[in-house]
């Protein structure tokens, strides 16, 4: 049986999102995992309560910190600190390696949070540079089959 995956997404100008979704698109053309993505404006601990697995796909935004949008979300997780060893992820970060000391920490920064809620990761989290030659919707595409492979190669429930 294959997993859901829930892509929850941190996006200030909305490169995040574009991302998110064509790798939404990639999952349903290259497997018959079944796939959400939702925005985290109105997101709280309790997303996690859903089936399968995980995929934060955010960029960073001002001195390294989440999107605006994913700020509340990022705060409710880290002040309830809430037991997410059931829960498996991976993270699609967005950054531009000139901020140097800050590059890709919106991604970093989620990892980072819900490894200490006890939540596992899938695979190592990827990290997009706006300052290279790929677009982060290919490198995108091109990343979340290697995520799919892992994921269809690992007990995502252990």
């Amino acid at each position: 049986m294959s997993a859901s995956i829930n892509i929850l997404v941190g996006s200030m100008t909305g490169t995040a999102e574009m991302v998110a979704e064509d790798m939404q698109a990639k999952i349903g053309e290259v497997s018959d995992h079944s796939v959400e993505m939702m925005l985290m404006d109105d997101l709280d601990a309790s997303v996690f309560d859903r089936d399968g697995v995980f995929l934060i796909v955010t960029s960073t935004y001002g001195q390294g910190e989440v999107p605006d949008n994913a700020l509340d979300f990022y705060e409710a997780i880290d002040e309830a600190a809430p037991d997410l060893s059931d829960v498996r992820f991976g993270v699609f970060g967005l950054g531009d390696s000139t901020y140097g000391e800050t590059y890709n920490f919106g991604g970093k920064l989620f990892e980072d949070l819900l490894t200490r809620c006890g939540a596992r990761i899938i695979g190592e989290r990827s990290q997009h540079n706006a300052n290279g030659a790929e677009l982060p919707e290919e490198a995108g595409v091109v990343w979340i089959q290697e995520w799919i492979r892992l994921i269809d190669t690992t007990d995502v429930a252990a």
